[in-house]
């Protein structure tokens, strides 16, 4: 699709979209579900990085405003080349950040074995990819991408300027056409693709909370789990309702699974949708879950919350 059409698009789904917020908004909601798929197969690019620490979203003294709500944040701005995607066809989806001096930022330290992540999610949660752009000389990132179906969709890039603090910005995508918003029911048991993967333990607002993922496969428990970029697993989640963003990493363990566990920081009551990337027999899957928060833990023993740096990654 060339420039000029994609502009006329993006009036046109425009229109669709704002008269369809509300109504996505009440339907959707503060969604309290679940769905079991392999979010990967629905785009397309590289997928997933981490190591054994733990990150999370939260801004200390604002716990309440979370990474990735904002486009501009610290002297950062993301700013995608064209916000619009095109429904069920491979593109090339391609943004930059800039710095505080105005100027696209070209030094980017390496975290998790990448310098850059890229979470893009349509805001019922329905598509979820985790996506690694490659940087040109002049600072665009781009990566391949394919959305599934039409909608609103958030990107969040994850990143740390050389010489700078973690940052998450997000801004707003659409990929034109009508859509039907999805509201998914509460569950801690994920399928995807012959897999079952099993979440227990409770998030707790404003505390640092365990919880476990078990992976298993024809009802046999998975021991053999594939390191992924330095990790076991990879586990996002989003706040529902404004999609704040929490980024979280597997705690240290030698177990090759079937176990893996996190420690998650959720900054208010309400319900989350956490998205795990885990790799066996060489393939990337994402099982997918809705976990409201409790009052009181009835799973896990809860931990001391993390420290926070400026940007609310924890470590």
């Amino acid at each position: 699709m060339n420039t000029a059409a994609k502009l006329s698009a993006y009036g046109a789904a425009l229109a669709l979209l704002t008269a369809g917020a509300f109504a996505t908004g009440s339907a959707v909601g503060p969604l309290t579900t679940v769905a079991a798929s392999g979010g990967h197969g629905a785009m397309s690019g590289d997928e997933v990085a981490g190591h054994g620490d733990t990150h999370s979203g939260t801004v200390p003294g604002t716990a309440d405003q979370p990474a990735g709500l904002a486009s501009s944040r610290g002297g950062y701005t993301l700013t995608p080349t064209d916000p619009t995607l095109t429904p069920a066809t491979p593109d090339t989806f391609s943004f930059v950040i800039t710095g505080p001096d105005g100027a696209p930022v070209i030094a980017y330290d390496v975290e998790h074995d990448k310098r850059m992540h890229l979470i893009v999610v349509r805001r019922d949660t329905t598509d979820f990819a985790h996506v690694h752009p490659e940087m040109a000389p002049d600072g665009t990132w781009s990566v391949p991408l394919t959305t599934a179906s039409a909608g609103s969709y958030r990107a969040f890039a994850d990143f740390t300027p050389t010489g700078g603090e973690a940052t998450t910005l997000g801004v707003d995508l659409v990929a034109p056409g009508v859509f039907e918003p999805v509201a998914h029911t509460p569950s801690r048991t994920a399928q995807v693709d012959g897999y079952t993967v099993e979440l227990t333990g409770d998030l707790i607002a404003g505390q640092a909370s365990p919880v476990t993922l078990a992976v298993s496969r024809d009802g046999v428990p998975v021991t053999d789990l594939q390191p992924y970029l330095g990790a076991n697993g990879h586990l996002v989640a989003l706040r529902q309702g404004d999609l704040a963003y929490l980024h979280v990493h597997p705690e240290e363990t030698a177990s090759a699974g079937p176990e893996i566990p996190f420690v998650a920081e959720v900054p208010t009551a309400g319900g989350y949708r956490l998205f795990l990337d885990f790799q066996h027999d060489g393939v990337v899957r994402t099982a997918e879950f809705t976990v409201p928060t409790s009052s009181e833990p009835t799973g896990l023993p809860s931990s001391p919350a993390p420290a926070h740096d400026a940007d609310g990654h924890g470590h």
